[in-house]
Formats: structure tokens, C-alpha cells, sequence
């Protein structure tokens, strides 16, 4: 994961996104794309408003950067209560999450992102506060143990994660708001660069801003991402407006290329089709010959290159299609094979 932090088009979150927040929309109606659960969630927010109520708890699941976190900060907003974050791994203990539990208060948002990693007695504090707003701790040890009940104010949980299938029953089934997040279009992601260009005092065409919206491999994280750095070649070659031929331009000397891919997919589809001859390979093979994690090449190359429709899942591993052989100019074997079978059969 460190590795893939120093991509330009990583999809992983680095410091330098979070030095300018204010990017980030901060209402419902500044918010672009993921229309349908945007529109649902202005009803369920409103409707929670109107009854003095938390909103039901929210489980947001995706590829990273589509914009859990942002939804979330927004929730807490339009709940008029404050966002507490908090992750997965961070909470070790059951006594972590109980003192967060602790100081919330009414209509808190409290948002774990990667909540698919929770540890399992971590996980069981959690049952009752989702159901009951209230906690059960332990006091004292031994015989003189006993158990003792603290009521929580009313809050909403929003659970983030990459990996929904890796969360057990019983939490996924507390979760009154399940939505799952999709790629943005590129009009979607150009209109969030022209957003982003406006807060940071850039001047872009609309071709440039759809230039770098649709090299952004369909995340809003990387679209604003590519923009600070099409703004900083722009400065430097002294041009006052970003138009589409200096975003193609300063797009290709970054070594994104025109489907929003970079060096580090290139070697991954090489690898799968010139070492396993287009595959299928498994996981950890594909990991060990790029020197790789495996969980990065699941959670991170692997959603976008099967989105665009280079790569397959199989059940004996990973495939390359016939798109990713004609993307790096290979005849793609197969496809000769299936071409003689038809004609054979005529």
C-alpha cells in the first residue's frame, strides 16, 4: 500500500489531499455524481430532520476515493452534529471504540472507515450501541466483576469499506442504509475539476477540465489530484489558462495515458500477458512477480482494469482480454483460436 501512495493516479489517500479541505463539497447540492444515492439520501436526512431522529446507520461501499468520506462529513453537517473518524485498524481494543462511544453526542456522526477490519471483540461493542444506543462495560476483575450499562445519545454509524463481503452477518445486517459507490463519468469528474479549479484560482477550459476528468480513472480523488499538477506545469510554462492541449500535454509527461492509466497498470497487464500468456494467473503469483501485495493488486489495479474491461476474475485466477493484448500491440492467442474454430465449423 505505501508503494502505491506514491502513484500520481493512486486511488489511496496521501497527506497532499488533505491540505486544501476545502475542496471537498460540503452539502448534498455540491455534491456531483452518484446521483441515485445522493437522492436518496436528501430523503432519508430529511425525513430524520423533521423527526428530531439519527439517521439510520449508512454503509457506504466502494473502490477507494469515490467519496465515502465527504458523504459522511456531509451527513454529519445536515444533521447539525459533529463528524468523529475513526478506522478499522485504529481500533485495537474494545476499550478504543467504547471511549469514542462515550463522548458523542446527539446526532454525532461517527464514520469507521475500513470497518471490514474491525476486530471481532471490537465489533461486539458495536452491536448494542447500533441497537440500543447504549454500551456494556466490564468493571472491576474476578468475582467482584460486574457489568455495568451506559447509555449513548442518539448518533449515526457510517461504516466505509472496500471489501463488503470481508463484513460478517450481524453487522452488515444492522445497517439500515447499504449504498454502494460507482465510478464517475467523465462529464461527472469534468465538472468536479472545473469546481476544484474555481477554489484554487485556476482558469480551465472546458476541454481541459474534461481532458483531465476522463484520464482520472473514474475518481474524484485523482481528478483533483491531476489538476494540482496540470496547474503547476501550466505556472511554470507561464501559461495563464489550462485549455485542452497543455492538459494533454502536461497529462503525458506525468505518464498518464489517454484511458487513465499509468506504468504501474502497463507493467501489470505486461505482466500477466507476457509472463502467464494472458493468464489465468492467481493472485499471489501475479503479486510475487510485480512485488506486490496482494490486498494492493485487489484494492487497488484491479477495480479500474476491470471496469475498463482489461482484465477478468476467473475462478483460476486472473485473465487478460483481448483488449488488454491489443492495448500493449500483442495478438491475443486465443481469439486466433476461436477465429479458426469458426471457420473449421463452417
Amino acid at each position: 500500500m505505501e508503494a502505491d501512495k506514491k502513484r500520481l493516479i493512486s486511488i489511496s489517500p496521501i497527506e497532499e489531499d488533505e491540505e486544501i479541505p476545502s475542496l471537498r463539497p460540503r452539502s448534498l447540492e455540491e455534491f456531483v455524481g452518484q446521483t441515485e444515492i445522493v437522492k436518496k439520501l436528501r430523503i432519508y436526512v430529511r425525513a430524520a430532520v423533521e423527526r428530531d431522529e439519527p439517521l439510520d446507520h449508512v454503509l457506504l461501499y466502494g473502490p477507494p476515493g469515490l467519496g465515502k468520506t465527504t458523504l459522511a462529513s456531509i451527513i454529519a453537517r445536515e444533521m447539525k452534529g459533529e463528524l468523529r473518524m475513526t478506522s478499522g485498524p485504529a481500533l485495537e481494543r474494545a476499550g478504543d471504540l467504547a471511549a469514542i462511544l462515550s463522548n458523542l453526542r446527539p446526532h454525532d456522526v461517527l464514520f469507521i472507515d475500513e470497518i471490514h477490519r474491525l476486530p471481532s471483540q471490537v465489533e461486539e461493542i458495536l452491536y448494542p450501541a447500533m441497537e440500543d444506543f447504549s454500551i456494556n462495560i466490564v468493571v472491576g476483575k474476578g468475582a467482584m466483576a460486574r457489568n455495568l450499562r451506559l447509555k449513548l445519545p442518539p448518533f449515526t454509524l457510517v461504516g466505509a469499506t472496500t471489501r463488503l463481503g470481508l463484513l460478517t452477518s450481524p453487522l452488515r445486517g444492522r445497517f439500515g442504509i447499504v449504498e454502494q459507490l460507482s465510478f464517475y463519468a467523465p462529464e461527472e469528474l469534468a465538472s468536479i475539476v472545473r469546481r476544484g479549479a474555481v477554489i484554487l484560482g485556476v482558469k480551465i477550459e472546458e476541454g481541459g477540465a474534461y481532458e483531465v476528468g476522463r484520464r482520472a480513472r473514474g475518481t474524484p480523488r485523482v481528478a483533483l489530484r491531476l489538476l494540482k499538477r496540470v496547474r503547476d506545469i501550466a505556472q511554470v510554462r507561464g501559461h495563464d489558462y489550462i485549455d485542452e492541449e497543455l492538459a494533454r500535454l502536461a497529462l503525458s509527461m506525468m505518464g498518464v495515458d489517454e484511458e487513465g492509466l499509468d506504468e504501474r497498470d502497463r507493467r501489470f497487464l505486461r505482466a500477466l500477458v507476457e509472463l502467464f500468456d494472458g493468464g489465468p494467473a492467481g493472485l499471489s503469483t501475479l503479486a510475487a512477480a510485480l512485488n506486490e501485495e496482494a490486498q494492493t493488486i485487489e484494492d487497488i489495479y484491479e477495480p479500474y482494469l476491470i471496469q475498463k474491461g482489461y482484465i477478468e476474475r476467473t475462478p483460476r485466477g486472473r485473465k487478460a482480454t483481448q483488449k488488454a493484448f491489443a492495448y500493449l500491440g500483442r495478438p491475443c492467442p486465443w481469439a486466433d483460436y476461436r477465429q479458426v474454430k469458426l471457420i473449421s465449423e463452417e
